[in-house]
């Protein structure tokens, strides 16, 4: 044997041994997909010798499968079966009423697990539970909801947020009917493909839970748990991270009761294992839970009961190389606790915007008043919404006021600019935007009523504005402009709205004492002061 033959035997012998102690199908998880792309992009070009392709995978593997320990995961099937029982059993007991679980198992269910699902995202159970009922009532099957018009979907929608979600969902119903013979995909992998929208946890919640496929789901709830039970530290929202926990939850995932066991783990992390405070003593899990274990051994070595090293598992890479563990850059924080796991990486501040918007309002050809709402594009921001006529900021406020008053001459016609009054500011927050509304109001009275507007534009009652496909915002836009109408001055905290009317008089009593103290203002000074405003 030649040298450098004798020298290549001996470091394979080497590179074979780490991935040999620490390698399983899952664990190598991280590294499949760029491994694909790499060997196909290899089949396109000449091959090296398979001793060459071996050498050259081989460190990429070893790198990635030595930075994670056996720690965070469950590698005993004894465990792991333990984990289903218990969590299983939990959720049999103590699982919520919820109207979409009690469809489940019957016809339609597809359908049912579909529109839960993608309501619940980043909302919570006690909003959607009332859409979730109307909606049903209303589009009880795919057909039905495939036949409405998007108008309908947003009106329906309205105030639920995140409005691109019920237009996806009815776009899917439309391909199921339209393209797929009314036969909904059954598998997460078809269902993510086929099916606008859905993406990886959507089709895994819908397969296992309406169709049994024993397929594992990773929600926000779930991810939780998962790093909390395996002491998982590390941003969940990272890459490697991600991949971790996908694998762990298709490790977990019960075979014979696929469905219950992901709504249990998400149960689990919306009532028990929840981001603060969480009910360590109600959960069923907790004596296989590390994090529960770290928060034990860090409080024994606090009252120094131990000497010595407590007999506790702990990462065997925990010297700030583990990718899972906590971050060295945030060590473990006693006054945490379990919530110590995960540590989320800071969240970007929203964009902050400003736009001026503006309530017209005219006499009703029926009597009562009217407001104009004009729609919003089909795409981008509450898309195919209704609002009120709006512009961006401007930093003048002469500017702003001729720009808003082009905006709806545009839609109604020639207006008194003289009436156009200031009511306000609503501040709204969206996933990623921040933005501020000055409202303004134009009431048109003693004119003759504006009959005919232009496409994209129409006068709604009051009655009709509150049930028409207008957003959240538009809501605390309109609330602001009533109380700023003679004999109304409606007030609330939960609008986040800023006017003159909302805010609290003093009593009688307070008035007489406050301009008793009050230093005498001329009439001039005063009369400066407004033209300066």
């Amino acid at each position: 044997m030649t040298p450098l033959v004798s020298r290549l035997s001996r470091l394979w012998a080497i590179m074979r041994k780490p991935r040999a102690a620490v390698g399983s199908g899952h664990r190598r998880q991280a590294a499949s997909q760029e491994r694909r792309q790499k060997h196909a992009k290899s089949n396109s070009q000449a091959k090296p010798s398979a001793c060459d392709a071996g050498l050259a995978r081989q460190p990429e593997e070893v790198v990635l499968q030595a930075s994670v320990s056996p720690y965070h995961l469950f590698r005993d099937i004894a465990e792991v079966t333990a984990f289903r029982r218990s969590l299983l059993s939990w959720y049999d007991q103590e699982k919520r009423d919820l109207p979409w679980r009690r469809r489940v198992g019957r016809r339609g269910a597809g359908t049912v697990v579909w529109v839960s699902e993608v309501m619940l995202q980043q909302t919570q159970v006690a909003t959607v539970i009332n859409y979730y009922t109307g909606w049903m009532q209303k589009w009880p099957t795919l057909q039905d909801l495939a036949s409405a018009s998007l108008e309908e979907v947003n009106q329906l929608w309205a105030g639920l947020g995140y409005y691109s979600r019920g237009r996806r969902l009815q776009e899917g119903a439309r391909k199921v009917v339209e393209e797929l013979g009314g036969h909904m995909p059954r598998t997460a992998e078809t269902l993510q493909q086929l099916l606008p929208g859905v993406g990886r946890y959507t089709a895994g919640a819908i397969a296992s839970i309406a169709f049994g496929q024993a397929t594992g789901v990773v929600d926000g709830n779930v991810a939780r748990v998962l790093c909390r039970v395996r002491a998982i530290g590390a941003d969940p929202s990272s890459t490697l991270v991600s991949q971790r926990l996908w694998g762990l939850a298709q490790q977990l995932v019960d075979p014979a009761r696929p469905g219950d066991f992901n709504q249990a783990a998400m149960e689990l992390g919306a009532t028990v294992c929840t981001p603060q405070r969480p009910l360590c003593s109600q959960c069923p899990v907790q004596s296989l839970c590390r994090a529960r274990q770290r928060v034990e051994r860090e409080q024994l070595l606090a009252s120094r009961s131990l000497s010595g090293n407590p007999d506790v598992e702990e990462c065997a890479l925990n010297t700030g190389q583990c990718q899972l563990c906590l971050p060295a850059s945030e060590p473990w924080d006693q006054t945490l606790g379990v919530v110590n796991f995960p540590r989320k990486a800071s969240r970007k501040p929203p964009r902050e915007e400003s736009s001026a918007t503006c309530v017209l309002e005219q006499p009703g050809a029926l009597g009562g008043a009217q407001i104009l709402l004009v729609q919003r594009p089909n795409s981008g921001l509450l898309a195919g919404l209704w609002e009120f006529p709006s512009v961006t900021w401007e930093p003048s406020e002469q500017l702003q006021r001729k720009a808003l008053l082009q905006e709806l001459q545009r839609w109604a016609g020639p207006l008194p600019a003289t009436r156009l009054r200031h009511l306000g500011e609503v501040v709204h927050t969206f996933s990623h935007i921040k933005l501020t509304y000055q409202v303004y109001g134009l009431a048109l009275e003693g004119q003759t009523p504006v009959t005919t507007v232009p496409a994209g534009a129409r006068w709604l009652t009051q009655e009709e504005f509150h049930t028409a496909a207008v957003s959240t915002a538009m809501k605390k836009v309109f609330r602001v402009y009533q109380g700023q109408q003679p004999g109304t001055c409606k007030g609330s905290k939960r609008s986040q709205v800023s006017s003159p009317c909302s805010r609290k008089k003093p009593c009688m009593g307070q008035q007489v004492l406050d301009n008793f103290f009050r230093p005498h203002i001329s009439t001039d000074a005063s009369n400066l002061n407004s033209a300066a405003q």
